[in-house]
């Protein structure tokens, strides 16, 4: 390749906003001339290769701004230390059809079961369909909420939750609301409602939402709109913490105290 196709090419490149294909050029037209390669394979293989690192990067792009707490996949999940789980139920839920038909998911259950995992695990997948997710615990919309109105930036707030193909609020329960982040909460509720999915994970069933909302008749209203079009994943067992404390010997059976010899 003379001096000037190769300055040509790189300044094409640059202008299309490839970054990949700079990387591998000179490996696939060796490749090419190697093995007789036809003009449309040879191109083929460098648009694959630009694409898949575009997608990539989209996906590393896309994650970080749903500020998910971790990254665990459906794949890492212990379904066997949770039978109360249907997996082929939470693998169809994976599939992503209750997003495209704008539907919601509600986790149920104590704290430690994986709830949260089971939520990160769909929004991943949801990322990499190209859904935009964005991610927040029950506590800090709580407070972001209620700083936005001090500061005269609620409506701007709202949209922050609001525009995201999908929702994840995690650890509904944890800590009463009070009134005004109460009814902006039910305000994102309705302004989703059939058009935007939630994940919702909570330790509290569906009849103590009363307590969480201090008020039942707003608790209901919550309720109408993310159960008319929602799958409930109601899930006991132990606590995965508990388990691994019990593995690393922090707690004992009953009667196994040491005695002295």
């Amino acid at each position: 390749m003379t001096t000037l196709l190769y300055e040509r090419l790189q300044d094409a490149f640059r202008e299309f906003g490839w970054t990949r294909i700079p990387e591998v050029v000179d490996h696939h037209a060796e490749e090419a001339a190697k093995h007789n390669i036809s003009y449309l394979e040879f191109l083929d293989k460098l648009l694959q290769e630009e694409l898949l690192s575009k997608r990539e990067r989209f996906i590393r792009m896309k994650t970080r701004v749903a500020h998910l707490p971790f990254h665990k996949k459906l794949d890492q999940f212990d379904f066997s230390f949770q039978p109360s789980i249907d997996e082929r139920r939470i693998r169809e839920l994976a599939a992503l059809r209750f997003l495209a038909h704008r539907e919601n998911l509600i986790f149920l259950g104590p704290p430690g079961v994986g709830k949260t995992h089971l939520a990160v695990a769909i929004a991943l997948e949801a990322i990499k369909q190209r859904y935009t997710v964005y991610f927040t615990t029950a506590h800090e919309l709580v407070e972001t909420l209620q700083q936005a109105h001090q500061n005269n930036t609620i409506r701007q707030k709202i949209k922050v939750f609001t525009k995201p193909n999908l929702l994840i609020i995690d650890e509904i329960g944890y800590r009463k609301m009070e009134d005004a982040a109460a009814h902006f909460f039910f305000q994102i509720v309705s302004e989703r409602y059939e058009t935007g999915s939630i994940i919702l994970t909570s330790n509290k069933s569906y009849g103590a939402w009363g307590e969480i909302f201090g008020d039942a008749v707003l608790a209901t209203a919550i309720l109408d709109r993310l159960l008319h079009h929602s799958t409930t994943i109601n899930i006991k067992g132990e606590s995965y913490r508990i388990k691994e404390k019990k593995k690393a010997g922090f707690f004992r059976p009953e009667g196994s105290e040491d005695k002295p010899e």
